[in-house]
């Protein structure tokens, strides 16, 4: 049999995958199963271009200019961010009654217990261990969780990336803690003030760098208001926090020394 367009995307069985467990079932839990789905089709993709920019940052060399394919891969990435954030003005035509229709269906079933977006924040650099404890009982993606505690974070990589351009980026933030941020240092700022003075190669990167941080931003702060326009105050699915918590990762820089220079330049 020949290659089809069904055949090759597996719409069968992507397609068969949309599961309400509502009696009915509500109309709105379709909804709901198919916006979390292609989020997590999303995170994947995210999580595949994170990966090769983290790959063009570390194989970067004066002989060997990395530069436009970093620029293009931030570009796709901040593209998928706003698309996302998109999405939650699809989500949000769903009324809190409507929700509260299916929501004892999803039982202790949360957003938290996303390994894909938690992979992202580790990625990123934003690694809460006690995140994990939600992924112990699933083996597979606890270790893939473990495995990107040991692997460089974006920002490791962004840092490598500036030393073999000539800057003085001193070698401890490198390799900082797993489990902690890359600690302040007053020498990497200083070198990315003079970037922003003297390289406006590298102030476009530095540039779309904060924009992925602000894009990001700008989608918790969509998820935010759009769990709050839905359940409230009221906890979260699992036993989460709900919009308390996710109140509390608002505003958290992924790279604060591109936004902490901003006074100096």
């Amino acid at each position: 049999m020949s290659l089809t367009y069904s055949s090759y995307l597996k719409l069968p069985e992507i397609l068969e995958l949309q599961k309400p467990l509502s009696d009915g079932p509500e109309h709105d839990e379709t909804l709901f199963i198919i916006i979390h789905q292609v989020y997590e089709l999303w995170f994947k993709q995210i999580l595949h271009e994170l990966d090769y920019l983290v790959q063009l940052f570390q194989q970067h060399s004066r002989e060997n200019d990395l530069t436009p394919r970093v620029l293009h891969t931030l570009k796709r990435i901040l593209t998928i961010l706003k698309t996302m954030v998109a999405q939650v003005d699809i989500l949000e035509t769903m009324t809190p009654i409507s929700f509260n229709s299916f929501r004892t269906r999803l039982e202790a079933a949360s957003g938290f217990q996303s390994p894909q977006f938690r992979e992202v924040e580790f990625l990123l650099g934003q690694r809460d261990l006690r995140m994990l404890r939600f992924h112990i009982d699933h083996p597979a993606a606890y270790e893939r969780l473990q495995q990107r505690l040991e692997e460089p974070s974006v920002y490791q990589a962004f840092l490598r990336y500036l030393r073999s351009n000539g800057y003085a980026i001193p070698p401890e933030v490198l390799t900082p803690k797993s489990d902690a941020p890359p600690p302040e240092n007053q020498a990497v700022r200083s070198e990315l003030i003079r970037i922003y003075q003297e390289d406006d190669r590298l102030t476009q990167v530095c540039e779309r760098l904060v924009d992925l941080d602000e894009g990001l931003q700008e989608w918790r702060y969509r998820h935010v208001k759009m769990v709050e326009r839905t359940i409230g105050t009221k906890q979260g699915t699992g036993g989460s926090g709900g919009s308390a918590y996710l109140r509390t990762t608002l505003f958290q820089a992924v790279f604060p020394d591109l936004w902490a220079i901003r006074s100096d330049l």
